[in-house]
């Protein structure tokens, strides 16, 4: 007897959908964190606040406030710029609404790891001729990486866990899928529980991944 009732396809095609969600913003937030870090370390004051504040609004903001902003303030934008409705896609918004709070995360992580590297690290690189440049390529983030890793992969995992809000403007990913189907056979702890086991194999799977590379990244300091 198929407990899913055929909808184990359509968990899966979630399942994927919400990979390529947590994949496209995990990339584009990482890039808006390492700007916003570059901001928040800038020697400029006016750079300094807009870094500091961009990171405070945002992580002091519901993730699922930040889907709404991104979808309906997105249509109401286009409306005003070609005078007429134009409804944003729920896959870019989603996108784009993760992206906006894991960047906000992954600037804070960015400019921490980039602080815990010793001052005397950066004194040595300049005493042996290295450009400013080559000191931060070099010796400066190498380092970084290592302390920000760990910070890092969780807030990876918890953005993979993240993409369930996006299903509350229609996106079709693992939670959009699991509610339709629960609406089509009523039996919604069924279907709720095989997504929450699909999550569970995703994010242990990630966990996994992350560990491996915590012991990749610990085996020079053990050298």
């Amino acid at each position: 007897m198929n407990i899913l009732h055929g909808f184990g396809g359509q968990l899966l095609l979630g399942a994927l959908a919400t990979l390529q969600l947590a994949a496209a913003a995990l990339v584009l937030g990482t890039l808006l964190g390492a700007a916003v870090c570059s901001l928040q370390l800038s020697g400029h004051r006016v750079l300094r606040a807009a870094g500091d504040g961009y990171a405070a609004v945002v992580r002091g903001i519901p993730d699922l406030l930040i889907v709404f902003a991104v979808f309906f303030g997105g249509s109401l934008t286009l409306a005003a710029l070609t005078g007429r409705y134009v409804e944003i896609d729920t896959f870019f918004a989603g996108v784009a609404a993760l992206a906006l709070s894991f960047g906000a995360y992954a600037a804070e992580i960015a400019r921490g790891a980039l602080l815990s590297v010793p001052k005397t690290q950066r004194e040595a690189a300049r005493t042996l001729g290295l450009s400013r440049a080559q000191a931060l390529w070099t010796v400066v983030l190498p380092q970084a990486a290592r302390f920000a890793l760990a910070p890092f992969g969780n807030q990876s995992i918890v953005l993979l866990k993240q993409t369930s809000i996006v299903s509350i403007v229609g996106c079709d990913e693992l939670m959009r899928k699991a509610a339709e189907a629960s609406g089509a056979t009523r039996e919604p702890f069924t279907m709720y529980l095989a997504a929450a086991c699909i999550y569970l194999a995703l994010t242990g799977f990630a966990t996994l991944c992350l560990e491996w590379a915590e012991r990749r990244a610990a085996r020079p300091l053990a050298a």
